[in-house]
């Protein structure tokens, strides 16, 4: 049978452009209202006060208080130790029962730092802090600090990264590269993994083998913690806290490699944590949420994952885990989103993104 070589040619083209006008992902963007509320300086973190009021960070060091009506700006005193050093600096902010929670770059003398915790009674004009967790040992490095905090029941979890030290994540005698839980109080729970079947690992340790966590949160659904962690060259992933165990790095890359293009390790193998959804190439995950709302309610208990590389929103529809399923929301609308908060009234989302805060609504 003879062929014609220019139809098979043409034919080929012809399928190309189908594929590519066909969507692979959804986008909402169209029927989707982008609001900025106020400029800011590198913002980091951020947490409700009320429904009026958001409670922000900025990396280089400044805490801000935003009343989302008036949209003024009032900056709060503090007296953290921080030092902003790459990547490192003000980080994440949670408040909860009149009590403020904050991860950040602590200054430990000589170069070197930690990513550290402080807790501080909620004062409008000045925050009084006092540390309830320190990542040992402190590091010479701009790298990797994580970091995100959640609170469920009494506990309180918190995300520190590996400050570029690889196989340092490997290691349970040391905190970088791990999953911390806590009490509230700064005491250690006595069902944390070291009390348990886990005896060589510091007793804040939750969980090992993570890169650089950089989102955290816990489900209202199901009650558990779930984080995403940003990878190397690919191997971001989004993923749940488990007591006691590892993800692996560096062992495995998650699918991603070295920034000099050799290959890390493989993506998964058993004895690790496998995590619930990957990507290669890196679109560089950032904060994460569960959303429960009203303004976006057929969007209620899928992940909405953020990132900054990509400058996305991301929905994972993961009840079924043997079938997740991944839409864009929007992508390259606001910058790169750092982090994402749902008002615990309305239901609309808020984003800090690049030097900017963002409010998300349905057009009308």
């Amino acid at each position: 049978m003879v062929v014609d070589q220019n139809f098979l040619r043409v034919r080929k083209i012809f399928i190309s452009v189908v594929l590519f006008l066909i969507p692979l992902n959804i986008s909402f963007a169209e029927n989707l209202n982008f609001e900025k509320i106020v400029d800011l300086n590198d913002p980091w973190g951020s947490t409700f006060i009320d429904k009026n009021n958001l409670l922000i960070t900025e990396k280089s060091g400044k805490i801000k208080l935003i009343d989302l009506n008036s949209k003024k700006i009032s900056e709060i005193n503090h007296n953290l130790k921080f030092r902003e050093h790459g990547q490192g600096g003000l980080l994440d902010i949670l408040f909860k029962d009149n009590f403020v929670y904050i991860s950040y770059t602590e200054n430990r003398g000589n170069q070197k730092t930690s990513t550290s915790i402080a807790k501080a009674n909620y004062n409008k004009k000045n925050l009084v802090f006092k540390n309830i967790f320190q990542a040992n040992p402190p590091i010479d490095s701009g790298y990797h600090f994580g970091s995100r905090l959640a609170i469920k029941d009494n506990y309180l979890f918190a995300s520190a990264g590996e400050r570029g030290q690889g196989m340092i994540a490997q290691d349970p005698t040391k905190h970088p590269g791990s999953i911390i839980r806590i009490n509230t109080d700064g005491s250690i729970p006595k069902d944390n993994p070291k009390f348990i079947d886990k005896s060589d690992w510091l007793p804040e340790i939750y969980q090992i083998g993570i890169r650089n966590p950089q989102g955290l949160t816990l489900s209202p659904f199901d009650n558990k913690i779930y984080m995403s962690n940003h990878g190397a060259k690919g191997g971001d992933w989004f993923g749940e806290a488990k007591k006691g165990e590892n993800y692996g790095w560096k062992i495995l890359g998650w699918g991603g490699k070295n920034y000099s293009g050799i290959p890390i390790g493989p993506k998964w193998k058993p004895g690790f944590t496998k995590a619930i959804q990957y990507w290669v190439p890196s679109i560089a995950t950032s904060a994460i949420t569960i959303y429960k709302g009203n303004e976006f309610n057929e969007w209620n208990g899928h992940a909405l994952i953020t990132s900054l590389k990509d400058q996305s929103l991301r929905k994972l529809v993961f009840n079924d885990l043997s079938n997740v399923k991944e839409e864009i929301i929007f992508k390259g609308k606001i910058g790169r989103i750092r982090d994402i908060q749902v008002h615990p009234k309305n239901g609309k989302i808020y984003f800090l993104a690049s030097d900017n805060l963002w409010l998300m609504e349905k057009a009308k």
